[in-house]
């Protein structure tokens, strides 16, 4: 019987459902993830690997994986999975992208909320013992007349805008690709470049992917033509952010505050990438964060693990995943 091998704790319904037509080799919940060593040891006589976030595969992971067809990456941004080195050893890469957009949608309001209502010091004034009755204070921002940028409007950005347009806001976009008319009109988006963005918006939302072209994108150039006291948020990829500047605006006072669910100390396989957030960010009282919980809905996850079991399946069945973004079947050019 094929062995695959699932890099994270997932639901009993998955465990069974992989049982159906291979050995699975999962995590407990106690264990959570398993570390990269581990990993390599057990797929080296696997035949599909189900990864997550955490995981990274490139060429030297997958030359001790002789055995392995098929990984099915439980994620849409893929960039640290190597998709030429799994196409080169005749390994399908499948991902996942229909299954996170309204989740992904949903944390990136509540981070919204959460950081210009500044519900992080609230939380913790309360919780510190200092809460006695109404006092004058953690005054923060409204949504209603507020104007919201939003830098990706790929899905994701659509549904969060859907959402924030009930909240009364104004909605500009950036995005390479201009929407639909009757899109843009439905969620009352105007499209702005980058520079016009940044300087129009209240609040910043970001949902870029990583590429070359976006690492980095928002630094200390692009910070200064915000709007003073403006706020950043960061749903998208670390990496397009420079932590390092974003602290060094909020210190100024140029950044009225700044959230994240994505770091770049996440962005593995871009050479260089920093070990940790800077403490400095994290210690920021103007600040919010979430550990990756974009798609971190219970049925969400359960639905997204079944969905990469049913790829693996129909991989180790000899057919083409319905996810796959390489292509083992194309004639060598």
């Amino acid at each position: 019987m094929a062995q695959v091998v699932v890099t994270h704790w997932v639901h009993p319904e998955v465990v069974s459902y992989l049982a159906r037509f291979a050995e699975p080799l999962v995590p407990s919940a106690a264990e959570g993830v398993w570390p990269g060593a581990r990993v390599a040891e057990l797929a080296a006589t696997a035949d599909g690997l189900i990864a997550c976030m955490a995981d990274t595969v490139d060429d030297r992971f997958l030359a001790g994986c002789p055995r392995l067809r098929v990984i099915s990456a439980t994620l849409k941004g893929y960039d640290n999975f190597d998709a030429g080195a799994c196409t080169r050893r005749g390994v399908w890469l499948t991902i996942l992208p229909d299954l996170l957009t309204v989740p992904t949608a949903e944390l990136a309001v509540a981070l919204i909320l959460g950081l210009t209502r500044q519900l992080g010091p609230a939380d913790r004034y309360v919780r510190g013992g200092q809460f006695t009755g109404w006092r004058p204070q953690f005054y923060g921002t409204g949504l209603a007349g507020a104007t919201v940028g939003i830098a990706g409007m790929g899905h994701v950005g659509q549904a969060a805008a859907a959402r924030l347009r009930g909240f009364g806001t104004r909605i500009r976009y950036y995005d390479q690709r201009p929407l639909d008319e009757g899109v843009a009109a439905e969620l009352g988006a105007t499209r702005l470049d980058l520079a016009g963005l940044l300087a129009a918006s209240d609040i910043v939302l970001m949902l870029l992917p990583l590429a070359s072209d976006t690492v980095r994108l928002i630094d200390g150039a692009a910070l200064a033509r915000m709007r003073p006291g403006a706020f950043l948020v960061n749903v998208g990829r670390g990496s397009v952010v420079d932590e390092q500047a974003v602290l060094a605006a909020l210190q100024t006072g140029r950044l009225g505050g700044y959230a994240a669910d994505v770091f770049a100390m996440e962005d593995w396989a871009r050479p260089g990438h920093p070990a940790q957030i800077p403490p400095g960010l994290l210690s920021h009282p103007r600040t919010l964060f979430t550990p990756h919980l974009g798609s971190a809905v219970d049925s969400v996850r359960r639905d997204m693990s079944l969905a990469a079991a049913r790829q693996v399946e129909q991989a180790l069945r000899g057919q083409r995943p319905d996810h796959a973004v390489n292509d083992l079947d194309a004639e060598p050019g």
